[in-house]
């Protein structure tokens, strides 16, 4: 869920200050862009040079850089983020954030942003019982910021209770589970194909095709994304996925991938269909690897299990199927028919007569075609960005 955001991570002057060098580290794991701002008390228990290394940004404290007069721009900053996240939080910047005080960089961000803000606060019981740090808390809380409760046990004072700032690995749990259940697609189920299929001659030699698996593992990805719960098959590709959720199969041949989407068809909500399998397998594959003896050879081909007719005749209500069709000719009647034949909520059209299109490219033009023949056709764009396209058919789809 934290993949490619933008984290501005702020840390105050608590001696819990020093799980925020372990919080950085997580989120950067997790593949966020982490910027840190501490207040000047922060900087007295744990030092800059750390939350620099760790989160491979410059920390921020003051609004002027230098004596030259180049400042730290909190409204760039503020705007900048796609959450942020104070921890540890203590009494003192609660308040002022409550109250819409603004005398360092920290709480001048805050005042900034336009995005998600989770508090972890760190204090003494007292402190964090006190009938004004409650006030400041409810406040914060009616102005839509997010608290992430404080841990019970042994604080710095020697007394019990509340107040342990929230352990790293449960505020990355926490901003994870909240920014998922806000996504369009979460408790969804998809089931994505990519990749070419290897249909085998003998023990070194097969039948494939040339796709890379670069379109279905940025559709996969962009699914992650929105929130889905994804399952990927994929035949023999080096492409790899960056959401560490999404559940990866790998295949080889046809009747590979049949077997192994039909394990997760019947529960899948989205079903992509967008690896390129083979039409037709050997049929009969020998054991040793062939020698060159003849002038001529034949093989012996059968058609394999249309994967995608199969789930077609099989969807059930309120089951998303799409397919792909990548034409040389005829390529709108081609798409058409094979959009009818199977029973698709809709294919996606591509030609190899479009330059920057098909396989292993990093572009791709696309035109969408749905079940009511409405078509939707889109310049050349990144494969990703193509993906981005097909998930928003797919949203619009899920809606009516």
């Amino acid at each position: 869920m934290l993949e490619g955001k933008k984290i501005v991570l702020g840390v105050c002057g608590s001696i819990a200050a020093y799980k925020s060098a372990t919080l950085v580290r997580l989120l950067v794991k997790a593949g966020a862009d982490v910027k840190v701002v501490t207040t000047a008390g922060a900087n007295t228990f744990i030092t800059p040079l750390t939350l620099a290394t760790l989160s491979k940004n410059p920390v921020l404290t003051e609004y002027v850089k230098d004596d030259n007069g180049e400042w730290n721009n909190h409204v760039d900053l503020g705007l900048w983020a796609d959450a942020i996240i104070i921890a540890p939080a203590t009494a003192n910047t609660i308040g002022k954030m409550a109250n819409g005080l603004c005398d360092n960089l920290l709480t001048a961000v805050y005042l900034s942003a336009k995005c998600p803000v989770y508090i972890a606060p760190a204090m003494d019981l007292d402190m964090w019982k006190h009938q004004s740090t409650q006030q400041n808390v409810d406040a914060l809380k009616s102005f839509g910021n997010i608290f992430i409760q404080p841990g019970y046990g042994e604080l710095a004072s020697g007394l019990i209770g509340e107040g342990r700032m929230a352990e790293p690995e449960d505020i990355i749990s926490f901003v994870e589970a909240d920014i998922k259940k806000k996504l369009p697609l979460v408790n969804i189920k998809a089931l994505v194909t990519a990749g070419p299929t290897y249909e085998a001659i003998d023990p070194v030699r097969f039948i494939g095709n040339h796709s890379s698996g670069k379109m279905g593992f940025a559709i996969a990805d962009e699914l992650a994304k929105l929130g889905a719960d994804v399952t990927l098959v994929s035949g023999p590709s080096s492409q790899q996925t960056k959401s560490k959720a999404i559940k990866r199969i790998n295949i080889t041949s046809a009747a590979d991938m049949l077997t192994a989407c039909e394990q997760y068809f019947v529960s899948a909500d989205i079903c992509v269909m967008s690896a390129a399998v083979a039409d037709y397998t050997p049929v009969d594959v020998a054991q040793q690897k062939i020698k060159k003896k003849e002038d001529t050879f034949n093989i012996e081909l059968k058609k394999t299990t249309d994967i995608l007719k199969t789930f077609g005749s099989q969807k059930r209500v309120g089951q998303l199927l799409v397919g792909f069709a990548l034409e040389t000719n005829d390529e709108e009647k081609n798409a058409v028919d094979k959009l009818k034949n199977k029973n698709l909520d809709f294919i996606v059209l591509n030609s190899l007569n479009d330059a920057g299109a098909g396989f292993k490219t990093d572009t791709n033009k696309i035109t969408i075609i749905d079940r009511r023949l409405q078509k939707t056709v889109f310049d050349l764009k990144t494969k990703e960005a193509a993906a981005t396209d097909i998930c928003q058919k797919i949203l619009e789809l899920m809606t009516l």
